[in-house]
């Protein structure tokens, strides 16, 4: 599913309707498994050499983009043939995660990304899988064109970071990372407050 936020592709808030049981042991499922193996092979490559040698830089970067594909790639399916599982639910965000803050947090033990960019961005990811789980009996919370861009983004500037670029490249990795930091905090409060009405909705329907 997503790679950092909401469950990409959900159609709308609102209670999970019963579906029938579904075996763990399915592709979509492979999928974000595969995530979770890459991520340790990646921190291998990204500091293989010192961190400095530009073709183990160049493996890093690939193995994040191909980490990244099938963070895009398994809610789809899941979604598509009916794949959904709990198991999905719960894996699946700490694959995004654990992707995501092994690279950031490599970059940074490297000297390459500033500390409270990680922090931050970091914070912000746990403390919305810990609202996903929250309010997950309640409904989904939809996708919003914020949550999606912030994903793409923070993946863009990742790249742009673990890519061997020139230090004239330097400006660009700037402005795209702190175009995701803006978005991670922007959605983030978004998400709150959709969680709480969510929740606050979920709750009322019960009592009624």
């Amino acid at each position: 599913m997503s790679a950092a936020d909401e469950p990409a592709g959900a159609e709308a808030a609102g209670p999970v309707p019963p579906a029938a049981r579904v075996s763990n042991l399915n592709v979509a499922n492979f999928l974000t498994l595969s995530r979770l193996v890459l991520v340790p092979v990646f921190v291998l490559a990204l500091f293989a050499g010192g961190g400095s040698d530009t073709g183990w830089r160049y493996v890093a970067t690939v193995l994040f983009a191909i980490a990244s594909l099938t963070d895009q790639v398994d809610g789809w399916v899941a979604r598509r043939y009916g794949l959904i599982t709990d198991f999905g639910k719960i894996a699946d965000p700490i694959a995004d995660k654990a992707l995501t803050g092994a690279a950031l947090v490599g970059l940074s033990a490297l000297g390459e990304l500033s500390w409270w960019v990680t922090i931050v961005i970091a914070v912000r990811e746990i403390g919305v899988t810990l609202l996903r789980f929250w309010v997950i009996r309640h409904g989904v919370i939809p996708a919003s064109r914020g949550g999606k861009a912030k994903t793409l983004t923070q993946i863009a500037a990742i790249v742009a970071y673990l890519l061997p670029l020139p230090s004239g490249a330097d400006p660009v990795c700037w402005v795209l990372m702190g175009i995701a930091v803006l978005l991670t905090v922007v959605t983030g409060f978004d998400y709150v407050l959709r969680a709480v009405r969510l929740r606050a909705a979920g709750r009322a329907v019960a009592k009624s």
